[in-house]
């Protein structure tokens, strides 16, 4: 298993450092840092969760930032946007958009696991204009089209 140091730096006392679940977790778990005992999301309704959090995720990585299955399965509560990324420049509060797709009220309490943090590594595209493309065998099949040739 491979580790890198990850610096942070706590913007609030009641900012929790994330934690692995086990051994061999891929994920770290980021947790809710409200002022409030707890805070309800309702139906449908999307609320930003502070972390108290701001990192230093070096060059050529980034945190991507996704749902924890005992809330999503649980709860229904996942972030917003799926996956959110947070690239290696920056330096801001790391924030998850929480989203309720379930049709109940549901409660995220001070410190509750709300999230967890990947890093990975990236590459960047370099972006060449051409008038044509290779040939595959699914060429120009969209959406369902997988597994019809």
């Amino acid at each position: 298993m491979t580790t890198m140091n990850i610096k942070f730096k706590k913007l609030n006392d009641k900012a929790v450092i994330p934690t692995y679940g086990t051994e061999y977790s891929a994920g770290a778990d980021l947790y809710a840092c409200i002022e409030e005992s707890s805070i309800v999301i309702a139906p449908s309704e999307t609320v930003l969760i502070p972390t108290g959090l701001a990192m230093e995720i070096p060059e050529g990585f980034a945190g991507l930032i996704y749902a924890r299955s005992g809330l999503a399965t649980k709860k229904g509560i996942a972030p917003a946007n799926k996956v959110c990324v947070i690239d290696s420049d920056y330096r801001g509060e790391i924030r998850i958009p929480l989203h309720n797709h379930s049709s109940l009220p549901v409660t995220i309490d001070a410190a509750e696991r709300i999230a967890q943090i990947v890093f990975t590594p990236y590459l960047r595209g370099i972006f060449e204009e051409s008038e044509s493309l290779s040939d595959t065998a699914r060429g120009t099949g969209g959406f369902g089209s997988t597994g019809l040739f």
